[in-house]
């Protein structure tokens, strides 16, 4: 839940950011760029301006920065009688109705083939992307998805790609959620033309069907503007953590790809590029079928960084840099798909020897039989609106960190041990505790492979966190506020620019884990998108360097009527 910065609602909020202007923090430790714990003050470097030779995903990361000295001038009131429609609508096609294969009774198909197929298809698009709340307005009423959304805008749509089986015919289906039904709008097998914008990835080999994610610029962009592309993937992360889990409870294996020819894959769904783009590509391994247990492949490889590049006007920056991002179009180019044992390892950090160090190895949550309660949670969760500011337990802390990070612990339940994601290695996880039972208040760096929390800051820091929450009490009463960040520069190093959008989508895939085993604990939860990022480097003690890319909040919910 984000708060919208108007024209006609800055007074308090303007005052509030005037008087943390010049915000730095005077008590607590730090930790340097070097890795060392310091005292005293901290002192940030103007980060106004990136680098001179940063590479345009470092340009945008400081471009989109919210800055208190300029996020009053910089906002715009959003045309609200030009919100864009979150639907596409097909005037021509055939539909495939999904709703008749819903039912309270998993086992209503069980002697019927063809209806457990259609079951399973169907009850896998509902759970990732599926409407699951309305809400009335004036005008049209705001429908809620599976997958949260910045805003309620869901810039994602979702395709289904079929080379053709018994019950599907080949061609390009769209999701449609209002109807929970498949528009069949292109009848001929693309496959062929798939395979080759993915570079001809081992897995599209044996599947025969595979979800696109597109993103649809104009939704988002109208109202967050240039930063808009975060909130993106952000959002597509969160639906494709419902993909892993919703494909787990029928029986597919989802097997992700990050990096294909845009505008091969922009072609094979007959999109207007300057509208909508591919983001991923997920081909669906039919785990009941033997030959289509596969093994697992790479999802990203390396591209270039890009250090040239024109001045950009705000509002021109978003349209370039997803441009910019984008795998030219080469059908000569080979790729090795194959996946090293030594691939994508992670190191824990800032493991100082005379720090706190909490174990968080714990029991996993149980998600009840044949996964009902998984479905449950995905089919009844909100995005909480307020917390009361009262603590949780450090067993419930615990349990969150352990569905989101440990994924293995869960394979008996029916889970997938090792879901595909693009490079988690990548991403650092800190948190600010304010209220656990059993935890002392301060700042952490949570270690996945120790399974452990290492405090490396010692202080309440409620008001900077609903200071640099853009002033939502959200920031303020949580009990643990959670960050993702990760080093731009060394990610960009490794994969190029195009890294970019992994990041944010493999933050937003852990959010959507998050989001999940707290509504499963009944605990309250939301995600905050818009930020202060440079004061978030602050109050964690990281270098300036660190890019945040997505909070979660965690807490006791206020009752809302």
């Amino acid at each position: 839940m984000e708060i919208e910065i108007a024209a006609s609602q800055q007074g308090g909020f303007k005052a509030l950011c005037f008087a943390f202007s010049d915000f730095s923090l005077k008590s607590g430790a730090f930790l340097d760029e070097s890795g060392k714990i310091g005292l005293g003050d901290k002192q940030t470097p103007n980060s106004s301006m990136p680098e001179p030779t940063a590479s345009i995903a470092q340009h945008y990361h400081e471009r989109t920065k919210y800055d208190p000295r300029t996020i009053n001038a910089k906002s715009k009131s959003p045309d609200w009688n030009q919100q864009p429609i979150p639907f596409k609508e097909y005037k021509i096609g055939s539909s495939f109705e999904l709703k008749p294969f819903l039912t309270e009774n998993p086992e209503e198909f069980a002697d019927n083939p063809t209806g457990k197929w259609w079951q399973r298809i169907s009850q896998l698009l509902f759970c990732s992307y599926g409407l699951t709340g309305m809400v009335p307005t004036i005008g049209e009423p705001h429908y809620l998805r599976a997958a949260p959304s910045a805003g309620g805008l869901y810039p994602a749509e979702l395709y289904l790609v079929s080379r053709g089986t018994p019950l599907l015919p080949a061609g390009l289906f769209n999701y449609q959620a209002r109807t929970h039904s498949l528009m069949h709008f292109w009848e001929n097998d693309l496959w062929t033309k798939l395979q080759a914008a993915c570079f001809w990835h081992p897995v599209l080999e044996n599947t025969q069907l595979a979800l696109i994610v597109t993103t649809v610029f104009l939704r988002s962009q109208w109202r967050y503007q240039d930063r808009a592309y975060r909130r993106m993937c952000l959002d597509t992360g969160h639906l494709l953590g419902n993909i892993d889990l919703t494909c787990a409870m029928n029986d597919y294996r989802p097997h992700l790809i990050g990096s294909f020819m845009d505008e091969g894959v922009n072609q094979v769904l007959y999109l207007d590029s300057a509208q909508e783009g591919a983001i991923a590509v997920i081909p669906l391994a039919d785990l009941l079928e033997v030959r289509q247990n596969l093994p697992l492949a790479k999802t990203i490889i390396p591209t270039r960084a890009q250090v040239e590049y024109p001045l950009l006007a705000d509002g021109e920056l978003l349209s370039y840099f997803h441009q910019a991002t984008q795998i030219d179009l080469n059908e000569t180019m080979k790729v090795n798909w194959k996946l090293s044992p030594t691939e994508k390892q992670r190191t824990d950090k800032y493991n100082f020897p005379f720090c706190t160090k909490v174990p968080t190895a714990t029991n996993a949550i149980s998600w009840g039989k044949d996964l009902e309660s998984l479905e449950t949670t995905l089919l009844k969760r909100r995005s909480t609106r307020a917390y009361t500011g009262e603590a949780l337990t450090i067993d419930e802390l615990k349990q969150l960190l352990d569905f989101t990070y440990q994924p293995q612990h869960y394979v008996e339940q029916g889970l997938d041990g090792t879901p595909d994601c693009f490079d988690l290695s990548l991403v650092e996880t800190f948190m600010v505790v304010s209220s656990v039972d059993g935890l002392e208040e301060g700042c952490y760096y949570y270690a996945p492979n120790s399974q452990e929390l290492r405090q490396i800051r010692f202080k309440n820091f409620r008001q900077e966190l609903h200071f640099l929450c853009l002033g939502q009490d959200l920031g303020r009463d949580a009990a643990v506020v959670l960050f993702h960040t990760a080093d731009l520069k060394a990610a960009v190093a490794t994969y190029g620019d195009r890294v970019y959008r992994y990041l944010h989508m493999d933050a937003g895939r852990l959010g959507q884990r998050l989001n999940l085993a707290s509504i499963h604990l009944g605990l309250g939860v939301s995600g905050i998108a818009g930020f202060f990022d440079d004061q978030v480097n602050e109050v964690l003690g990281i270098p300036i360097d660190e890019a945040v890319l997505y909070i979660t909040t965690f807490g006791r919910p206020q009752p809302f009527f």
